[in-house]
């Protein structure tokens, strides 16, 4: 089975029974909807029963319906557009607790990203991030938000932290003129992966950086480019991205820099604790 399951259903469109044609026709044509469907509900939708579209995963070479339900699911997440994301969403989650089933889902997202993640990789990481002359971070659409969180922290801690701000591509290049393999890029993305993450993640490799790549999975673009890779679930909610595993990857990745590098971080709390109060930044309990 290749990477593009849609391209692999057409081609075998010829050698299917006309209930199986069904089914690959709603496929094709509807691959977003269908990647959320149980097999009884794609059943019910194209006319067939569920037993036969447990059959036709088998035919496509899949262990059981949901192996090609998660690989539907791959397939669409790169391809789905805002408005197909919302159009999913309102049939994921019609009806009573939208707030339990959403944050059930995210719970379940930092689990699957526990259970996952590589230790060894997240701990090479930091040892890059500790030894780097100049930290870059960059994170386009969505992943701006992780990336400017990224580069508030790491700089309470590090030196030289540098937030590539996304904008036009010559842009983005002009600012990574001066990296060098003394150097590290973090490169942030999740789909739809934005081509100018992936411009400014070539270019920092090519220039020797070592690149740590935080993305969604092993067929991420940016694995290529990367020396290390810590993978995050995200997945559809709405229109929206769904951030919670990402961030809380984040979080683990600021709070072992910060401890490898405590007597800095300390330091630079301490002076940030007597900026504040010298300028009332935070109210105060007995403040009226």
């Amino acid at each position: 089975m290749s990477a593009n399951l849609i391209a692999d259903i057409e081609e075998m469109m010829p050698e299917f029974s006309k209930s199986q044609k069904y089914i690959a026709r709603y496929i094709t044509e509807h691959y977003e909807k269908a990647a959320f469907m149980t097999a009884a509900k794609l059943g019910a939708t194209v006319g067939v029963s569920e037993s036969t579209v447990v059959r036709f995963a088998d035919e496509m070479g899949f262990d059981g319906y949901p192996e090609m339900q998660k690989a539907l699911q791959s397939y669409g997440r790169n391809r789905l557009t805002t408005l197909q994301r919302l159009d999913i969403s309102n049939d994921r989650f019609g009806g009573d607790n939208l707030l339990k089933t959403v944050m059930m889902q995210d719970i379940e997202r930092i689990r699957c990203t526990f259970e996952n993640i590589s230790e060894t990789a997240f701990n090479e990481a930091v040892d890059e991030i500790i030894h780097a002359k100049t930290i870059y971070i960059f994170g386009a659409m969505s992943s701006d938000i992780l990336a400017r969180f990224l580069v508030r922290y790491l700089s309470l801690s590090c030196e030289n932290v540098v937030h590539v701000q996304p904008i036009n591509s010559s842009g983005i290049l002009q600012q990574l003129i001066r990296v060098t393999s003394d150097d590290v890029f973090i490169s942030i993305s999740f789909p739809r992966y934005f081509n100018n993450t992936l411009t400014a993640t070539a270019f920092a490799k090519k220039c020797g950086a070592d690149i740590i790549a935080i993305t969604d999975s092993d067929a991420s673009p940016l694995v290529e480019y990367a020396d290390q890779v810590l993978l995050a679930k995200s997945d559809i909610i709405s229109y929206a991205d769904s951030l919670a595993a990402p961030l809380s990857l984040i979080n683990a990745l600021v709070a072992a820099v910060g401890m490898r590098n405590s007597t800095r971080l300390a330091e630079t709390l301490t002076r940030l604790e007597e900026v504040w109060a010298e300028n009332a930044a935070y109210k105060k309990d007995d403040d009226k």
